[in-house]
């Protein structure tokens, strides 16, 4: 209720508060709904699109759509997603390695069900990877036990037990998934907001690159690992097929995070672009404020996309950080001995593990940055002598809530994801590989060993 002056009959009077216009405030906890939701009803698609493109298309300070993109854009938000359209070919690899059982619902959501087809396939494909693997791991096992020689050979030979160890990702990857989804549909109500500000769709222009990544990946990581066993073990393509399908649900895992980030930085550029460009035109304080809730939402999507596979991706870079550690190793230890075919494996492992692990670091660097720094960046560069009180304060309000919530990607509180992060993996790297080799050192060769043992007996 609100209090005013009535001036025909001198009193002070009650009048109820009118509703705020829509979109002037967006709450992060409500799921936005469409302004005409009524309107396109017993009406055909085409012509619902065609009405739906006459709303989207009359926001000042944009140029006009032409009747393709206005067809296009005009597809309601809630049964689209550019998001999961962009990233669709690595979610669909990922589904076929059994890592992310998610299931695509008529209305266009997204959803983690338990007793769906996708999680029966994802579970008969676990259980007979896990049989192949426990196979190969009782093979690799008896080597290992039966192995005679140097302490670096052992190291070398524990590698490829540790090269299994990425069939937990599934499981991980299983128990994350209904969080996943949640980010994805998240998206979905970011971008129903974004169609409402802006009167046009988020344009990524992301699938050429999902698909390159989708293709190529999977076979670049056959080629690595029949490089590896090529020369260093005996090749045996049984043994081989498994270590195929490990590595690529590791890089498949670093192609998501790929993609998820790079769309985080994408949303980010285009938000401030858009921004900036109109308050050249149109209500400044109106659209500040309506910017500003897109901002909130696109920084709680930076979070939750650390939050979401928090689990996981800390395993992984475990994971990284180890198998860089064992395989620098044992090209350092057998320096001695000059560069071999051995070596060649080695170095392509050692190479691939430090590529992915700085693609995951560098990635969320450059989104967090996109998000928030750069943000801030825009926000400075307003001019505010020509706006009035309400849209200046409303700029410092936006400035206060970019300091405020924080954009890091952060896995679940464990560690910031960035190039600190990577920085200080090497440097402890760099520690565990002094220790090996100063143990390597203390360590006599058996061939000297046996000429003192020898010359002690004679003496």
């Amino acid at each position: 209720m609100s209090l005013y002056f009535n001036a025909d009959t001198m009193r002070i009077e009650r009048s109820s508060v009118h509703e705020p216009k829509r979109n002037r405030n967006v709450f992060l906890d409500v799921k936005p709904i469409a302004d005409d939701a009524n309107a396109n009803v017993n009406v055909p698609p085409r012509q619902a699109a065609r009405r739906n493109a006459t709303v989207f298309n009359n926001r000042v300070g944009f140029p006009p759509l032409t009747p393709k993109e206005a067809f296009v854009d005009a597809v309601p938000a809630d049964q689209t997603c550019m998001v999961f359209e962009s990233s669709k070919p690595i979610y669909l690899v990922l589904r076929a390695i059994g890592v992310l059982p998610y299931t695509r619902l008529p209305s266009g959501g997204t959803a983690f069900v338990l007793a769906s087809p996708s999680m029966t396939y994802c579970v008969l494909f676990f259980l007979l990877l896990t049989v192949y693997i426990a196979f190969i791991l009782l093979n690799r096992i008896e080597i290992v036990r039966t192995l005679e020689g140097r302490f670096e050979e052992s190291v070398i030979a524990y590698l490829f037990i540790v090269n299994i160890l990425p069939i937990l990702i599934i499981p991980l990857m299983w128990y994350e998934s209904r969080k996943v989804v949640s980010v994805v549909n998240g998206w979905v109500d970011f971008e129903t907001v974004y169609r409402k500000t802006s009167g046009r769709a988020l344009e990524l222009r992301l699938r050429t690159k999902a698909q390159v990544i989708a293709i190529l990946l999977p076979i670049l990581c056959s080629l690595s690992v029949a490089i590896t066993h090529v020369t260093m073990v005996d090749f045996k393509l049984l043994q081989v097929i498994p270590y195929c399908v490990l590595d690529t649900i590791t890089y498949m895992m670093g192609g998501y995070w790929y993609m998820a980030c790079e769309t985080l930085s994408i949303t980010a550029k285009i938000l401030a672009e858009d921004f900036q460009r109109a308050l050249r035109h149109v209500g400044p304080a109106a659209k500040v404020s309506e910017y500003r809730s897109l901002w909130l939402r696109l920084s709680k999507l930076a979070r939750d996309t650390g939050f979401s596979t928090c689990y996981t991706f800390t395993f992984i870079c475990l994971y990284l950080f180890f198998i860089i550690t064992l395989s620098i190793y044992g090209l350092m230890s057998q320096i001695s001995d000059g560069f071999g075919v051995k070596d060649i494996g080695l170095a392509v492992t050692a190479f691939c593990s430090v590529g992915l692990l700085f693609y995951i670091c560098d990635e969320a660097h450059y989104a967090s940055f996109n998000v928030r720094t750069n943000f801030q960046k825009k926000l400075l560069m307003v001019e505010l002598s020509w706006m009035n009180t309400d849209a200046q304060t409303e700029i410092n309000m936006f400035l206060r809530a970019t300091e405020m919530n924080p954009s890091s990607i952060n896995l679940g509180g464990f560690f910031d994801v960035n190039r600190t992060l990577f920085k200080s993996l090497l440097a402890t790297m760099v520690t565990y590989l002094v220790v090996l080799l100063q143990f390597q050192i203390s360590i006599p060769d058996e061939p000297s060993a046996m000429l003192m043992h020898s010359n002690s007996s004679h003496s």
